[in-house]
């Protein structure tokens, strides 16, 4: 028997997070070694980071790689 998984849509909470740690996003985005434009791209959910990077800003911010993003609720 197979088990259907269906579509959904994550939802970006790096900018939460970030605005928590108290850091600024230039910090933040030296430490994952892009741009601050990259940063932001991750932040508005226009782009998203490597595993490696979501686990480094998740230890950044003191959170779980899963804290830094939620299921979009399903459009009804």
């Amino acid at each position: 028997m197979k088990h259907q998984i269906e579509e959904f849509e994550l939802e970006s909470r790096i900018g939460e997070w970030l605005e928590k740690s108290g850091y600024r996003k230039n910090y933040v985005a030296k430490r994952l070694g892009v741009g601050i434009r990259q940063l932001n791209k991750y932040i508005n959910g226009d782009s998203f980071p490597s595993v490696p990077r979501l686990f480094m800003m998740a230890e950044l911010f003191g959170c779980t790689a899963d804290d830094l993003y939620r299921k979009k609720a399903p459009k009804s």
